[in-house]
């Protein structure tokens, strides 16, 4: 019975606006001298008294100021809970949520602003910031993935766990790296002198072991040949206008649009050029992903390429 009576009396405490209100006035008189860290021990004060959306914004505002930043962020989500908190709340939570690199819930909240308020001048600006800095992200990550790729193609082929008969012959035919090999197709191989079925066994489950294959380098010719014939059909029944929109005015997942950078897909027709398989090739590209990217399409009277 102690402990209930205890409850009842620390939840008059925390929702006194009369206790609160001398409290608050200290901490505005405190805000507008300048002194910023007795500001806020005083709004906590006021926030003990009465937890209403108000107090606890403005400890969450002086905490920002004053650079603690977990603190604000974890006061601002109380604040969001609470019955009409200002809209400044979603503003302030999203700009410490892009500090931290957490772009995709600063911009929901950003946009959720903007569901009210569609004229609101600084979720307008800090969306566009947010947005950018995504796009940076994504830029360093294909910059990386790219880097990998190219060192990987440099990797010598006497690096790998080949047979002696493999390596003279490949050194004879002056494959060096494994970029060398990826442009050298079966046939060439086996033509060579003493090249037999044992050292293309040997070689091809070695690439297939790092989910490459021989002569896919010399595959990029040929493709892009196909997709520009059927771009070129598709000009005929959708037009251009749709072919060339850009990706980037679509509405798409983080993963999704990870994937359409890492393929090089720009514009609607890119898309419709490619085929399933060439998607679902994306390292963490999903189902879901796939689904989301038809659904896409079918909303252009489009559909993923088929394979012949």
């Amino acid at each position: 019975m102690a402990n209930a009576g205890l409850d009842t009396v620390i939840g008059a405490v925390r929702n006194d606006p009369a206790a609160a209100a001398p409290f608050a006035k200290k901490a505005e008189q405190f805000e507008a001298e300048g002194h910023w860290v007795q500001a806020l021990e005083a709004w906590r004060e006021a926030a003990g008294k009465d937890r209403n959306a108000r107090n606890l914004f403005r400890c969450a505002r002086l905490m920002d100021r004053l650079g603690l930043d977990d603190d604000a962020l974890r006061t601002y989500e109380e604040c969001t809970r609470l019955p009409s908190p200002p809209m400044q709340v979603f503003v302030n939570m999203a700009v410490l949520l892009e500090d931290a690199g957490q772009f995709t819930r600063a911009e929901k909240l950003l946009k959720k602003v903007l569901q009210a308020d569609p004229n609101h001048g600084r979720a307008n600006l800090f969306l566009k910031d947010v947005k950018a800095s995504k796009d940076m992200l994504y830029d360093e990550e294909i910059a990386r993935e790219g880097a990998r790729r190219d060192a990987l193609m440099d990797t010598p082929v006497t690096d790998f766990d080949l047979s002696v008969r493999a390596r003279n012959c490949l050194k004879k035919m002056a494959i060096r790296t494994l970029g060398d090999l990826l442009r050298i197709s079966e046939a060439e191989l086996l033509s060579y002198k003493n090249f037999g079925e044992t050292s293309l066994v040997e070689i091809k489950n070695m690439l297939s072991a790092k989910g490459l294959r021989l002569g896919q380098q010399l595959d990029r010719g040929h493709y892009d040949r196909i997709r520009q014939e059927m771009l070129d059909k598709l000009k005929d029944t959708v037009g251009e206008e749709i072919l060339n929109k850009s990706l980037a005015q679509e509405e798409l997942s983080v993963r999704a649009r990870k994937a359409m950078q890492l393929l090089g897909i720009q514009t609607v027709g890119d898309l419709a050029a490619r085929t399933e398989a060439e998607l679902m090739g994306v390292k963490n590209f999903g189902q879901t992903s796939l689904e989301e990217l038809k659904g896409l399409l079918t909303k252009h009277g489009l559909t993923l390429r088929q394979l012949d």
